[in-house]
């Protein structure tokens, strides 16, 4: 009762277009929900996440969900997840890709779920990391340990949206690292992020998880930048 009182005087706006949600509408309105560009990854073994990082990391698997565009929906909804305090995006587009994923054999193979870190100083100004609802979302319906101690990030960088993928390559380089110990050696990492753009941070988070022997990387983001 004290819900529906609440949604009355105060509704509730869809992440993607700002229009009210109707009662059974939750963070993303149905007519969003049709028009969201889908990349259907999980269904194309070449797909273009693992074209992206040929050459440059050993992918064993990749996706992304939708497809990012410049003004399109999926930049305001995460635009509004990283800057505008709506968490709950983030396990909104986990609840939506778990269904997509959860029958893959490639998920069964996953021994952890390893998000892309923020830096503490980044991590205090925000209050949350971006993608930790969407990995605890994985985590709880494939049944995969979220672990977010193993990768860290070592140097606090400004936002590397405007260098080219050179120069972004070179500063996220030396960005992060791993510790880990011997439970750690010869298992399955699944990265997670955001969205993949010049795939410069996930190269390097990838490097550095790849520095346990033996490990294996594969990794899903909920967007990928698409002109």
């Amino acid at each position: 009762m004290w819900n529906h009182l609440v949604n009355l005087f105060f509704p509730k706006s869809c992440a993607g277009c700002h229009r009210f949600l109707l009662r059974d509408e939750k963070v993303i309105c149905t007519q969003c929900r049709h028009e969201i560009p889908v990349t259907n990854h999980h269904k194309i073994l070449k797909n273009e996440v693992i074209q992206k990082f040929y050459g440059r990391i050993p992918l064993e698997f990749g996706s992304a969900l939708f497809y990012f565009h410049k003004k399109g929906i999926v930049q305001e909804m995460i635009h509004n997840l990283k800057y505008k305090g709506h968490e709950e995006i983030s396990k909104t587009i986990g609840n939506w890709y778990v269904e997509e994923l959860k029958d893959l054999e490639q998920m069964s193979a996953i021994d952890y779920i390893i998000p892309v870190p923020l830096h503490k100083k980044r991590l205090r100004e925000r209050g949350y990391n971006q993608v930790e609802g969407f990995g605890k979302a994985l985590s709880s319906k494939l049944a995969i340990p979220y672990e977010d101690q193993l990768l860290f990030r070592k140097l606090h960088t400004k936002t590397q949206t405007k260098k080219d993928i050179l120069g972004r390559a070179d500063v996220i380089s030396t960005v992060f690292d791993v510790s880990f110990s011997e439970i750690h050696l010869g298992k399955h990492y699944l990265l997670i992020d955001d969205v993949i753009t010049t795939g410069s941070t996930l190269e390097a988070c990838s490097r550095a998880i790849l520095k346990i022997p033996n490990a294996k990387i594969s990794i899903v983001c909920m967007a990928m930048s698409h002109n």
